[in-house]
């Protein structure tokens, strides 16, 4: 539609009719603008309902994220902080045990005794059944010391690990689990036969034990020897001499012993064993030594195995009463341990074959023995008066001429100084028992069970 564009002037001249032309186009100039302007707000109002939509979505995402992300957060630190109290709790057990292991460590530094090296022409591989006890462990002291590979059979009856745990994990040394009643296999040179209980309450405890330990038990050990061409040595005992008809005892004197006594099953058991060397000797060639051992003590002694010098010297430790049984008009002849060592080691490298007495001279009356320990000691204990054992022998004394004179060997270490030595021994022993502290040191590396096989 055309417009009719209208002057100033021309409005003044208006006609009616013009007038109603005007207003017409008044009303055509005037009445599109709501709709206009209605179209313009919902335009308006739809793009900013739209981005205010995605505004919105936005914002919602943004507080999901950080949502998230805080609880993710939170999470994270409750981790840590559990981690954080587990890594402490951890540290608070582990700590005591670094402190420990460095401990361990310190002892272990130099936790062998010294050693002498040996080519492989002078070294030797030695056996020792029962080397885990009193005399076999400090044997195992020496001839280790000295240089050769050593193996200590021992089934623990009355031998203890904490005797030799010193040597475990040295390339020269092997502890085997084993009881010499059954057969042992292995390569060796020579032979040291301890095996047996010594003291009258371990070996009246289980004869039939004692019996097989020194009649089968011998028997494996020599036909090891014949098998192996090593050289035996037996430790008998001069309990082989029985309650004696003869003072001093020398090795041709065959013995008093009463077959049946409680003393029986070790006497006859240790007779039979010397026999039995001696016939694989004579009819397979087996090279034997015989070691008739008397009164022995020292370091090691069990405290508790019922002999003079432990239970005197346990008694007067504890101030109790020392037993002695009898008058205590018995003689005994002691040597200590030292001295025995060497004049095992001396008869197993001679060429004597025949038996050899091991002890020292020098006699006392068990009395004079328990007096002596008392006063040692310091002891206010009485001395207490029992009655008699069973076929106690009454004197003891060895004749050691053929020892002298075939071996060089005779004992050095004075009375005294060997009984001060053990009373210090045992005066640490209940100190460990006292603060229990019986704990033996770092155990066992290379600890192997003996096989058995039929013959």
């Amino acid at each position: 539609m055309a417009e009719t564009l209208l002057t100033p002037e021309s409005r003044n001249v208006v006609t009616p009719d013009l007038k109603s032309s005007a207003a017409a186009a008044s009303s055509l100039w005037f009445v599109p603008w709501p709709g206009m302007v209605r179209n313009r707000l919902q335009y308006l109002l739809t793009v900013i309902n739209r981005r205010m939509i995605k505004l919105l979505v936005g914002l919602a995402l943004l507080a999901y994220v950080a949502s998230v992300w805080g609880n993710f957060v939170n999470i994270r630190l409750v981790q840590e902080k559990g981690e954080q109290n587990m890594e402490q709790k951890i540290e608070e057990v582990v700590a005591p045990l670094k402190e420990k292991i460095k401990d361990l460590e310190k002892s272990f530094s130099q936790k062998y005794p010294p050693v002498k090296f040996l080519s492989e022409k002078d070294r030797k591989r030695i056996l020792i059944c029962g080397g885990a006890g009193f005399v076999g462990s400090h044997l195992t002291d020496k001839l280790m010391m000295d240089g050769h590979e050593v193996t200590v059979v021992d089934n623990f009856f009355t031998g203890r690990k904490r005797n030799v745990e010193h040597w475990i994990g040295h390339e020269n040394f092997e502890l085997i689990n084993h009881d010499v009643v059954e057969p042992l296999y292995i390569e060796v040179d020579q032979i040291y036969h301890l095996a047996s209980p010594a003291s009258p309450p371990n070996y009246m405890y289980n004869p039939i034990k004692t019996l097989k330990t020194n009649t089968i038990g011998t028997l494996n050990m020599l036909g090891l020897a014949k098998r192996v061409g090593a050289r035996l040595l037996l430790a008998s005992t001069s309990e082989v001499y029985g309650d004696p008809e003869v003072h001093p005892q020398n090795e041709d004197y065959w013995g008093h012993v009463n077959p049946i006594g409680p003393r029986a099953c070790y006497d006859e058991g240790k007779r039979v064993a010397e026999t039995m060397c001696y016939a694989y000797m004579k009819q397979e060639g087996v090279e034997v030594r015989v070691a008739r051992i008397f009164n022995t003590f020292g370091p090691r002694m069990h405290m508790n195995d019922g002999r003079v010098v432990s239970n005197f010297v346990l008694q007067a430790l504890q101030g109790e009463p020392l037993t002695v049984y009898g008058s205590g008009s018995q003689t005994r002849a002691f040597q200590y341990v030292s001295d025995l060592l060497n004049g095992l080691v001396c008869l197993m490298n001679s060429n004597v074959s025949s038996p050899v007495n091991l002890g020292n001279p020098d006699e006392h009356t068990i009395l004079e023995f328990a007096k002596l320990i008392k006063k040692l000691v310091g002891s206010k204990s009485e001395i207490q008066f029992l009655s008699e054992a069973q076929d106690d022998p009454q004197k003891r004394k060895p004749d050691i001429k053929k020892a002298k004179s075939l071996l060089g060997w005779e004992p050095v270490v004075p009375l005294e100084e060997g009984l001060n030595n053990t009373i210090d021994y045992f005066r640490k022993e209940l100190e460990y028992q006292a603060n229990n502290q019986y704990i033996p040191k770092p155990k066992p590396a290379r600890i192997k069970k003996g096989r058995s096989r039929l013959n």
